[in-house]
């Protein structure tokens, strides 16, 4: 249980940096000048090209390293990041590529008449972002981020190769102190799966409330 909040903090985390540097990121592609727009395409080439575990390697040792050599040069204390911090950091920076096509689709699938109306009123791109683009946007990027939120999740045991004390690395802990493997992963993985229900009930309200007023969509 220790193991599954250590996961559930680190996931809330990594989804909000990554919904934030999402927003930035799609903003960036579509309305940003060449560089911007070049910079974060090669961000999302990048980060969707490269294995997760090998990118969370790469962020946790080399990223931890180069920051403690620019704060030697500067003449300060090396630090220790602490496990959380880190892992929230590392995950929410991968959740952020996939966050930027998501939000990038959704916006592109607003009416461009929406947005020319909202121009003619003199809305400013704030006024615009709070009043037009969100709320229409929402039904179409919820689907899209309910998964990115689930894949959040799961990727907190990938953690594990750094030795954070998330949900996966306590169950093994814990199987190979007992030798109970069968009862603790068995464990695990329900609580994985209570995790993954709990979370597509939640979704599916929300997803609900954000198409009222549109028309229903019913499965063939």
């Amino acid at each position: 249980m220790r193991g599954l909040a250590h996961s559930l903090q680190i996931a809330f985390g990594a989804f909000s940096l990554g919904l934030v540097i999402g927003t930035f990121g799609a903003y960036g592609k579509l309305y940003g000048g060449p560089v911007i727009r070049d910079i974060t395409a090669i961000y999302t080439t990048i980060v969707r090209a490269v294995p997760e575990l090998v990118l969370i390697l790469i962020i946790y040792y080399a990223g931890t390293d180069l920051i403690n050599h620019i704060l030697e040069a500067m003449g300060y204390a090396r630090i220790d990041i602490s496990g959380l911090v880190a892992g929230i950091v590392v995950l929410g920076f991968v959740q952020g590529a996939y966050a930027t096509e998501v939000l990038r689709g959704a916006i592109k699938s607003i009416p461009q008449g929406e947005i020319e109306a909202a121009r003619a009123f003199g809305m400013s791109p704030g006024v615009m972002m709070r009043r037009i683009t969100l709320p229409a946007m929402l039904p179409h990027a919820l689907p899209g981020l309910a998964n990115l939120w689930l894949i959040a999740t799961k990727d907190t045991a990938l953690l594990a190769v750094v030795g954070f004390s998330e949900l996966t690395l306590e169950t093994r802990q814990a199987a190979g102190a007992t030798k109970a493997y069968f009862l603790f992963y068995m464990a695990a993985g329900l609580l994985y799966l209570l995790v993954t229900l709990t979370s597509s009930a939640i979704i599916g309200r929300v997803e609900r409330w954000a198409r009222r007023g549109m028309p229903s969509v019913k499965e063939a």
